[in-house]
């Protein structure tokens, strides 16, 4: 009894919401598929019926520019039409009309969902990304609610039906195109000297939080037979902790690597998220770390720079940025606000959960403080504002060993003096410095937010 009253009530809108559920085809019969809003009033998705022959057409009215935020409903469904799909084929309207359309043969009208996407902030992301691959994402770090969703290349989900096997196929090399992968959260890259990050919180967890960190540079480091560099052969010379990941010297964060307790990491990454399920409705690829008690000295020193084999997604890092920025609360993420019925009635709606607490509320001071300095003297000084407050770390990812290229990367929070607070990821694919590319990305959004 107990499971039967489980499955009917706590578990019914997840087993219906299954793509393989054939319940969701007889509601499609009596129903017209509701539409999808962003926060700030636009329509992402809807539903034309063709008044002579009743044909139903899905239309997205933004094109290309939520294509992996919102998804598509045909050949299959992705997005946020996939796991609101329960919600746009329910209705809620007033029931002398379901009564009326019943009598009349003529289908009722699905409710709305509206998400928690800005049509303002996704336009400010993906015209800032521009032409490059990549991704951004942004949420708010007080409420999880995700703001932006943006993944290049893209598509224009208006062509799925007709034309999905070229947009899925192969691209103009050969290769099986990556078109429909949400890079926001499914992409694996390389952290680079955004894994800093976790670095310095190990260090601070081991050492104490007022640990002194303090380093010479000589723009090289050789170890184990291994030398590494800093980016571009800089020559940091004397820096303290401070400095160090401002200046983002990777010469003195593989000193660091090379002192930590490698089980401990270990550990604290998991606490982090590597290698673990992340709260979000999307579909996701773990991040993963790489470095172990076996692993030689030239990994453990370019893993504490974010090289060897680690790799992240850019709402992970997205996730930690909020957490940092929320005294080491990270709330869970979501994209979906309220449901509605036609008539504007809210019919259900989602309320900011807490997830964990990430790191102590001291070591997310401590990292404010530090992610602070990098924009105010260290690599991403493009982001001091009168309006708002913020700080991040930049990072230039080497894509292998093989090759010169280099992923860009932002990743980071901003505030204002009323507490509007927002954290961001951003990462242009193959473009070398993180602060040429990614930071102006990062400014376009919160200049968007802010404004």
């Amino acid at each position: 009894m107990g499971y039967i009253v489980s499955f009917q009530v706590l578990q019914a809108e997840t087993v219906i919401n299954n793509p393989y559920n054939k319940r969701q085809t007889i509601f499609a019969k009596s129903i017209i598929r509701g539409k999808i809003e962003s926060s700030d009033g636009k329509t992402l998705a809807k539903t034309k019926v063709n008044s002579k022959t009743g044909k139903e057409t899905r239309v997205y009215p933004a094109g290309n520019m939520f294509a992996h935020a919102v998804g598509y409903s045909t050949n299959g469904n992705t997005g946020i039409e996939s796991f609101a799909n329960f919600q746009l084929l329910r209705t809620h309207s007033f029931i002398g009309d379901q009564l009326m359309n019943m009598l009349s043969q003529k289908k009722n009208q699905g409710d709305t969902v509206v998400s928690t996407l800005s049509y303002k902030l996704q336009k400010a992301a993906y015209q800032g990304l521009g032409g490059y691959e990549g991704a951004v994402v942004a949420l708010n770090p007080k409420t999880g609610k995700i703001l932006c969703m943006v993944s290049k290349p893209d598509f224009d989900p208006n062509q799925v039906a007709d034309h999905y096997d070229s947009i899925a196929g192969t691209d103009v090399n050969g290769k099986e195109s990556s078109v429909l992968l949400n890079r926001t959260t499914q992409g694996s890259y390389t952290p680079g000297s955004t894994f800093k990050i976790f670095t310095t919180l190990e260090y601070l967890k081991e050492n104490g939080t007022n640990a002194a960190f303090n380093y010479h540079c000589t723009g090289a480091k050789t170890a184990g037979g291994t030398t590494i560099h800093c980016y571009g052969g800089e020559v940091h010379g004397d820096v303290d902790l401070k400095h160090l990941f401002a200046e983002s010297c990777n010469c003195g964060y593989a000193e660091m690597g090379l002192s930590l307790d490698i089980a401990s990491f270990q550990k604290l990454s998991k606490k982090m998220l590597f290698d673990r399920s992340l709260p979000i409705e999307y579909p996701y690829t773990k991040s993963k770390f790489s470095l172990s008690e076996d692993s030689s000295t030239a990994s453990i020193m370019m893993g504490s720079f974010g090289q060897d084999k680690i790799t992240v997604s850019p709402i992970h890092l997205a996730m930690v940025a909020g957490a940092i920025s929320n005294k080491g609360i990270l709330m869970k993420p979501y994209s979906i606000d309220h449901v509605e019925n036609d008539a504007g009635q809210i019919v259900s709606e989602n309320n900011p959960e807490k997830y964990r607490q990430l790191l102590s509320p001291q070591k997310a001071k401590i990292m404010r403080r530090l992610m602070r300095a990098t924009v105010r003297y260290g690599t991403a000084t493009a982001l001091q504002s009168n309006k708002y407050l913020s700080g991040g770390k930049t990072g230039s990812a080497q894509v292998s060993d093989s090759s010169d290229d280099t992923h860009s990367w932002f990743v980071g929070y901003a505030k204002n003096k009323k507490g509007k607070s927002i954290a961001i990821a951003v990462i242009v694919e193959k473009q070398g410095n993180g602060s040429r590319f990614a930071v102006p990305i990062a400014k376009k959004v919160f200049d968007a937010y802010f404004d």
